[in-house]
């Protein structure tokens, strides 16, 4: 059996190790993929430090946000657009959903399917081996839906719409429309943050608000669509962040308030938001406690996990069409090899790094 180089937590908190793996025989209707980009994300920093979701266990190649070129499909495949899939097309692709659960089947919220399979948590030892991002190549199992990437996009963008950006349009759709005499507050000043500022902007925001650190992650959000910026660094007072988001509208408080950083920053960002108002929680990892009495009235709370398999492709389509308005690479801050993994993961958990990405 041929064997492709791959980055694999053996063991947490320790350096990752360069592994020979198996190229598993691909099952009918399944697609191998040379890997040509995969970006890092907070999760893998998660999973690297540990511990994993229940019932994983190690050895396991990290990475979940993968962008590569079409090596082998096994017998016809179409793209979610109907398609024909070819040697040679890069590609993203979703996760994968039971399809027959309750919330497959009648709720129609595949997100939370219980049976759902994602990647960079799977172990690498047993078939089919390749469900991690950064490898040489990655197998894409038959019932993922798979999105063809446009020229105008580039690899590492790409990769980071089958995670990061995907969730943001995910949020915006629970969302629905932004009017036009609205202020959104986006609390994270990360890839998610930023990507959600162009969104916003573009969508018809009246003001988009960035509250985040460090400095150099800020200077993107500014490029990205942010109206103002508010570092936390300097302003470490969540008393003084509220005034400022007040004073940017006329002391009633943001329309629409995203936390995309930390649920510890939830607490503050509903303190942000005005009566009415619509809170956005996408950041993911941390606690935080809710005082429900001064929760703002009227106020509509949503949650996102993750995207359906038509949010990889609006976050492609996103980038594609603004590629000019919006210069979404400058979220890509620094690129790397295989060999060089470990120093990217620790450029990803000190925050050294809007995005980091790893190309083959």
């Amino acid at each position: 059996m041929a064997t492709c180089r791959a980055a694999v937590i053996t063991a947490h908190e320790k350096p990752l190790e360069i592994w020979d793996v198996n190229i598993p025989d691909l099952d009918p209707g399944s697609v191998l993929v040379k890997m040509v980009a995969s970006t890092l994300c907070g999760t893998d920093v998660h999973r690297w430090h540990g511990p994993l979701p229940k019932n994983d266990t190690l050895p396991i190649i990290t990475g979940h946000e993968p962008c590569g070129v079409v090596e082998e499909v096994s017998g016809e495949k179409n793209d979610i657009l109907g398609n024909p899939i070819r040697k040679g097309d890069r590609v993203i692709w979703s996760y994968v959903a039971c399809g027959s659960c309750y919330y497959c089947s009648i709720a129609v919220q595949p997100c939370i399917c219980r049976g759902r399979a994602s990647w960079g948590h799977n172990r690498c030892d047993q078939h089919p081996y390749l469900l991690g991002s950064v490898s040489e190549y990655m197998y894409v199992p038959k019932e993922c839906l798979i999105i063809k990437v446009p020229d105008q996009v580039s690899s590492a963008s790409a990769a980071a719409s089958a995670c990061a950006y995907r969730t943001v349009m995910h949020g915006y759709d629970r969302l629905g429309a932004i009017k036009d005499h609205e202020t959104v507050v986006i609390q994270g000043s990360g890839p998610l943050g930023n990507f959600a500022a162009a969104v916003a902007k573009d969508h018809g925001a009246k003001k988009v608000l960035v509250i985040g650190a460090p400095a150099h992650r800020l200077e993107v959000s500014k490029r990205m669509g942010a109206d103002d910026v508010l570092n936390l660094e300097t302003t470490p007072d969540p008393v003084d962040r509220r005034e400022w988001v007040l004073s940017h509208t006329e002391g009633r408080g943001a329309d629409i308030v995203m936390q995309i950083a930390n649920n510890a920053a939830v607490p503050e960002g509903l303190t942000m938001l005005r009566d009415g108002g619509q809170f956005l929680d996408i950041g993911a990892g941390g606690k935080g406690q809710i005082p429900v009495e001064r929760m703002p009235q009227q106020m509509t709370y949503l949650t996102v996990r993750s995207g359906e398999p038509r949010h990889w492709l609006q976050a492609v389509d996103f980038l594609a069409s603004r590629a000019e308005r919006y210069p979404f690479d400058d979220m890509i801050s620094r690129a790397y090899n295989l060999e060089q993994v470990n120093e990217a993961m620790n450029a990803m958990a000190n925050f050294e790094v809007v995005k980091p990405v790893i190309n083959f």
